[in-house]
């Protein structure tokens, strides 16, 4: 739940618009462009075209720096062509041609002249002489397919037939390069459907709105009803209605005739099932969003599990200073020791520290008498030895009295006077 919280200001937001000049077109088609004008006439070949690459229903132009392009463009084109009979049902008769600049100079020097492209553009169509402009830069862009196919839509509507609404143009050309299954038309076409913003496609026959946000909404709708329209009623139907137009049928004549009803009711139809398709509950139910929120939470769980590893790595090296500083105050206190020369390093192990140890004469007046026998201290470095009774039996020693100390004792000078007799353990 929380991450459908944070899914929602998305699906809220206002898209901004992206980079681009004056009078450029709004939102993800910024940088295409068509020229519908008829009164533009091919002249000979460009002076910069150094070759050419032909194919089945298309002749490619390209100069020298996009030779390489030029190959890699004619192994798929055809390809591309077959899948507009899925949308359309139809396909638009002669060769197309496509001119391929390497870079901005090369591009703009293979327009027709009088229909120069403007600088925000990367991509230019020409359908009524059936010609598409294009730099080869743009197709190993993320987009450049969709540039491509987007531009190919409006040749082929342009040969089809005229004056076609400009809400069924972009449609067709956004389900051709499958642009309506973005998350930008879905949200775009989510907050329409909450603030009840859906456009009436009365409103976008001729004109676009201004704003970007409507524009974006313009965009997803158009390709949503064209989506509609072609699962609904297949390619044949589509194949009809290009057929009523090209027959110069008005268009709602033709659509009528195609599709068995009209289209303000096929219209009102479509509207009542948005909120539906685009409302609160398939945005808690859908697929997609399950995925969505498993991404969300694999993130998450990513984030949280280097968030753990750096807070450890953090731990372990405070450690490290700390075993350090302890080490370095041990050194300091090493190196006050005796006998150690000042700013020596300690090689070896650092000595214990321990209290001195009382001295011997003052531990013994401190001491009771013990039963013990002790070593006199009368003569330094000499231990006062006892008799030696080796040659008694030991059951005589223990039956007679205390031995006194020799007489001597008295003689040796020991300021300490007469000592008492030591006992005899029996």
């Amino acid at each position: 739940m929380r991450h459908l919280l944070l899914l929602l200001p998305l699906l809220l937001a206002t898209p901004q618009a992206r980079a681009q000049e004056p009078g450029g077109p709004h939102g993800s088609h910024a940088r295409e462009l068509v020229v519908n004008d008829a009164a533009l006439v091919p002249h000979e070949r460009p002076s910069v075209v150094s070759g050419e690459v032909t194919t089945k229903r298309f002749r490619i132009l390209h100069t020298a720096g996009a030779t390489v392009a030029a190959r890699e463009l004619a192994a798929q084109i055809e390809g591309i062509r077959d899948g507009f009979g899925n949308i359309l049902g139809r396909d638009w008769p002669g060769v197309t041609e496509i001119r391929l600049g390497k870079d901005r100079a090369e591009f703009e020097a293979l327009a027709l002249p009088g229909g120069r492209p403007p600088s925000w553009a990367v991509a230019l169509a020409y359908p009524a002489h059936q010609i598409i402009l294009l730099n080869a830069r743009s197709l190993h862009e993320p987009d450049g397919q969709q540039t491509l196919r987007h531009e190919l839509a409006h040749v082929a509507l342009g040969q089809l037939a005229k004056d076609w609404p400009r809400w069924f143009q972009e449609g067709v050309a956004q389900n051709v390069t499958g642009e309506r299954y973005s998350l930008t038309h879905y949200s775009a076409l989510f907050r329409a459907v909450t603030q009840e913003r859906v456009f009436t496609f009365e409103d976008l026959e001729d004109d676009w709105p201004d704003h970007p946000a409507d524009v974006e909404v313009a965009y997803a709708q158009s390709a949503a009803f064209i989506a509609h329209l072609s699962g609904k009623f297949g390619p044949e139907a589509m194949g009809l209605l290009v057929d009523g137009v090209r027959n110069g049928e008005p268009f709602e004549q033709a659509f009528g005739k195609a599709f068995r009803i009209s289209l303000s009711l096929e219209e009102k139809d479509w509207r009542e099932g948005l909120a539906a398709r685009y409302g609160w509950l398939p945005l808690t139910t859908s697929s997609a969003l399950l995925w969505l929120v498993a991404s969300a939470l694999c993130v998450a769980a990513y984030v949280r599990r280097r968030q753990q590893k750096e807070a450890r790595l953090a731990e372990m090296a405070a450690q490290d200073v700390a075993e350090d500083a302890a080490l370095r105050v041990l050194a300091a206190q090493a190196s006050a020791l005796p006998g150690t020369l000042p700013g020596s390093e300690v090689t070896g192990p650092v000595p214990e520290l321990a209290w001195p140890e009382w001295p011997a004469a003052t531990a013994s007046a401190n001491e009771p008498d013990s039963l013990e026998p002790r070593e006199s201290q009368d003569a330094p470095g000499r231990a006062h030895e006892a008799p030696s009774h080796a040659d008694e039996p030991r059951e005589a020693l223990s039956e007679e009295s205390p031995v006194d100390p020799p007489a001597e004792a008295e003689d040796l000078g020991d300021p300490r006077g007469p000592r008492s007799p030591k006992p005899t353990l029996h």
